[in-house]
């Protein structure tokens, strides 16, 4: 696992082993980074189920100007921290929470995000209830896009609340789930 590309390009990053954690390949890092490239520079950028940080570091290096990545799992916290000290970027807050609190308190800050990306647990039906609390929720940007990254095996839902699926990509076992809000494309 490394960063594919921008200022820390190269750099490897490390994953705390683990059944809980999937990192998401370089493969599909590359596709989806690829197609959301022009939305990079100077944005804000939320990181849910963020594990080893790497999709959060990867926008980063980009040019991001700010990450937020959450993650529940104190042992994934330290090596987020571990990624971004190896990288040297600047511009990321680690928030140790669970997703669905941390999304609250977000957004009772009036935090907002040009981009949220989230990769939950395969199999568990998180997808939708985060996108559940995302649509009820003021944290994405107008023009803003949700990327949710799920097994192919799992349904997509086409729309929770004001939030409609604008594209869905696959990539072997793993599908990449483009949302905005209703009537924004």
């Amino acid at each position: 696992m490394r960063v594919i590309a921008g200022k820390a390009k190269g750099t490897k990053l490390a994953s705390v082993k683990s059944l809980a954690t999937r990192p998401t390949s370089d493969r599909v890092k590359e596709a989806l980074f690829n197609i959301i490239d022009w939305k990079i520079p100077g944005s804000s950028f939320l990181d849910l189920y963020a594990g080893s940080g790497a999709m959060g570091l990867e926008a980063l290096s980009r040019g991001a100007e700010l990450v937020v990545w959450v993650e529940a799992d104190r042992a994934c916290c330290q090596q987020i921290r571990k990624n971004l000290d190896r990288t040297k970027l600047q511009g990321g807050i680690i928030c140790a929470s669970p997703v669905l609190p941390a999304l609250a308190r977000l957004s009772r800050k009036g935090q907002q995000f040009d981009i949220i990306f989230l990769d939950p647990p395969y199999g568990r039906g998180l997808v939708e209830k985060t996108l559940a609390s995302l649509a009820d929720s003021t944290l994405l940007k107008s023009g803003g896009i949700i990327i949710a990254e799920a097994s192919k095996k799992e349904e997509a839902p086409s729309s929770v609340s004001k939030l409609c699926l604008e594209q869905m990509r696959t990539y072997g076992e793993t599908s990449l789930l483009f949302y905005g809000w209703e009537g924004s494309q």
